[in-house]
Order: C-alpha cells, then sequence, then structure tokens
C-alpha cells in the first residue's frame, strides 16, 4: 500500500541511470517509502556529479552502463569528491565479474535489476544501515573465491587485469576501436594504448588481433552465462 506522508526528515536518494523507464521504476518504489524521497536524477556522469552536488544527497543508485560513460567511474568520483554519499550499484551485467568489481571501486552494495522493487529497497536500507549488500549469488561467489583454491579463467589470468584495463578489455570484446575507448573513458589515445599493452602482456598475448579476438570470446562466453 503506497504511504500518504513523508517522515519529518526524509533520507534523499538520488538516481543515475540512462534508461528513463529504470528512473521512473525506481522512484515508484521509493515513493512507497514514508521515510525516502528522490531528490534528483541524472543519465550520465556528469550530469550526475553536478545534480549530486547541488542535492546533496545521502545515497545514489547507480547503473553500471550509463549514456555515455562508466557508472564504476562514478562510484569512485562519489568516493573521492562525495565521501558522504553512498552509492548503491543497480545493473543487469552479471554479478560474477561485476558485483566485486563495484564494491572495490566504492560501492556499498550490489543489486541486480531482475530483482523485484522490495528486494532493491532492501538493499537500499542495508546500505543505509551501513552495511554492504549482497545479493545471495554474489555474497556465495566471493565466498567461495576467498574460501576455494584459485580456479582458471578460460584459459588466461583475466583476474589480473586491473579495473580500468577490465574496462578496456571488456569494451575492445564489444568493437569498440581506440579513439572511441579514448572518448568514451575520457582518457587520451596513448592512455589507451598503454593499456592494451599491459593487457597484451598480462594475458601473454603477441599482438592486436590476439588481443580482439580474445575480447571477442570472453565477451561472448560471458554474455552466455
Amino acid at each position: 500500500m503506497r504511504k500518504t506522508s513523508k517522515a519529518a526528515k526524509s533520507v534523499r536518494v538520488f538516481l543515475v541511470d540512462d534508461h528513463p523507464l529504470v528512473r521512473q521504476a525506481l522512484k515508484d518504489a521509493i515513493g512507497n517509502e514514508c521515510d525516502l524521497e528522490v531528490c534528483g536524477e541524472a543519465e550520465d556522469r556528469e550530469e550526475a556529479l553536478k545534480g549530486i552536488a547541488a542535492a546533496a544527497p545521502d545515497l545514489a543508485i547507480v547503473d553500471l552502463h550509463l549514456r555515455t560513460s562508466d557508472g564504476l567511474d562514478l562510484v569512485r568520483d562519489l568516493c573521492n569528491h562525495h565521501p558522504r554519499v553512498l552509492s548503491l550499484v543497480l545493473s543487469m551485467q552479471d554479478e560474477s565479474m561485476t558485483a566485486e568489481r563495484a564494491v572495490r571501486a566504492g560501492a556499498r552494495g550490489y543489486i541486480s535489476k531482475q530483482e523485484a522493487p522490495r528486494k532493491i529497497i532492501e538493499a537500499v536500507r542495508k546500505v543505509l544501515g551501513g552495511e554492504i549488500y549482497w545479493s545471495e549469488k554474489a555474497a556465495a561467489l566471493v565466498a567461495s573465491k576467498v574460501a576455494g583454491p584459485p580456479k582458471p579463467t578460460n584459459g588466461f589470468a583475466i583476474e589480473r587485469l586491473s579495473e580500468r584495463e577490465l574496462q578496456v578489455f571488456e569494451m575492445i570484446g564489444l568493437g569498440q576501436s581506440t579513439q572511441q575507448i579514448s572518448e568514451v573513458l575520457h582518457i587520451d589515445v596513448s592512455t589507451v594504448e598503454t593499456y592494451r599493452s599491459c593487457i597484451k602482456e598480462k594475458l601473454n598475448l603477441n599482438n592486436g588481433p590476439e588481443l580482439l579476438q580474445t575480447a571477442i570470446r570472453w565477451s561472448l562466453n560471458k554474455a552466455t552465462h
């Protein structure tokens, strides 16, 4: 049942997602809670940074893939420039790879867009309560990684890549050129080339075509699991 009155001091939530329907669904879910309110929204990183600076929210719910930028970069920005603003990552991406990355970047939790609205509100409340929110699947994956022996990763050491290197590797696998990666990540072309060289060295790849083929295979494998 929808609550008709708000608490005297509501917790302020800022939404960052490039899909208007997703933002509306989140607003509807949050609007049902008497002590939560949406104080602003944005569809990309720069717009979000300006809006968050003006609105001073308590929590930002951030999608991983924004219109022209990466949600993890925004999470890092919040940690560096707005440390009092907690962040919860909401995404369609595979939890086995992205949940741990999101928390390492500084998010206080990760939840799939496939979850019901009540689960998203549960995640919001746990994060606001000072906890790290993991779905059961993500928590089990992280626990098994900590407790169990190392496992091979599709024949190459993908886990050796840094956060930014993995971003670049993913984008290569999606067919994006060095120039496109440079524009999306707001870094120089020469910096992208440096990342490409580091990735080839860490994954023991001899040249650009091998890097492209490996990245494409990894992306296809990821999409089917």
